[in-house]
């Protein structure tokens, strides 16, 4: 199949992303709920963080917290062993850093034989997006179990003021990612959340929102990439009308119904606030790359 009848006819072979959340049967009734849900991959996630749980900065201010809770399987009790978790999150002043060899206020953990695990930080504050966008102060988190889609959110925090003006955070599926702050007996800060593991997870419609629009290519200006968003899926246009794509994390989109051996792949990057850029990789019957990378600025 060449690349051009491969792109315009698997239109007509689309699936459904599935959900999240783990409502299980068990033969007789549906019992548990343990949905855990995702949230975009922002500008400032940094790989390899030190192997550390101790993200305290001797002489910086900032109220210390522990946040801590379990990773399980996607039968909501049992626990994983060793999950990889990354914690990364700004400093009191509302900065990320995004360049030294510190890795300040970034760390990384594995889960105990219980699935446990721990950081202790400071807790991070709301900061200014850009042209006086602020975010509410959050929690980044990447969970990477193997035999599982990895898992990326952001944790918000009662009573931060800024959550209902902001996309991310006043989804309703992002309820449930606005936890308390416990003031424990001896005085210290604490929040819980537990992760639940899931082989698939469905892109949120906040996350959606963000990446839809019209890209101009790098290269070739006269090329346009259009996403847009259908059922709650994501879509790309093509000259019949689009091909939905199925979300693989990390802001990865993956078109399902490739022929063996091709395949159709869509990575988005928040640049900032008014920019998104997308890498499309096409992988032909040859086996060869063909990458498009494009462009959009947000007007808001």
């Amino acid at each position: 199949m060449q690349r051009r009848s491969f792109i315009k006819n698997t239109t007509l072979c689309v699936v459904a992303v599935s959900t999240s959340g783990f409502i299980r049967f068990n033969g007789n009734v549906y019992i548990g709920d343990c949905e855990t849900t995702t949230d975009i991959l922002g500008p400032y996630y940094r790989p390899d963080s030190p192997m550390r749980n101790n993200l305290i900065i001797a002489g910086e201010s900032g109220q210390q917290v522990e946040l801590s809770g379990t990773i399980k399987h996607n039968d909501c009790k049992t626990p994983y062993k060793h999950a990889k978790i990354e914690l990364w999150h700004c400093s009191p002043k509302g900065e990320y850093d995004n360049t030294s060899s510190e890795y300040r206020y970034r760390g990384t953990t594995l889960s105990d034989d219980k699935g446990y695990y721990s950081f202790h930080t400071v807790l991070p504050v709301p900061y200014d997006a850009g042209e006086g966008f602020i975010r509410p102060a959050h929690f980044h988190l990447m969970i990477t179990a193997e035999g599982y889609q990895p898992f990326v959110t952001q944790l918000y925090f009662t009573g931060d003021d800024y959550i209902t003006k902001d996309p991310f955070s006043s989804s309703p599926n992002a309820k449930r990612r606005i936890l308390d702050i416990q003031t424990l007996n001896d005085g210290t800060k604490k929040v819980s959340y537990d992760v639940s593991m899931s082989p698939k997870l469905a892109a949120e419609t906040a996350v959606i929102d963000k990446l839809t629009g019209i890209y101009t290519d790098e290269k070739d200006k006269n090329n346009k990439i259009e996403i847009f968003k259908k059922d709650n899926l994501l879509w790309m246009k093509n000259e019949v009308f689009g091909e939905a794509f199925e979300y693989m994390g990390n802001n990865t989109f993956q078109y399902p119904n490739a022929p063996q051996g091709m395949s159709l792949t869509l990575l988005f990057e928040i640049i900032s606030r008014r920019a998104v850029k997308v890498t499309k990789t096409y992988v032909d019957e040859k086996g060869e790359k063909h990458i498009n990378v494009a462009m959009k600025m947000v007007n808001e």
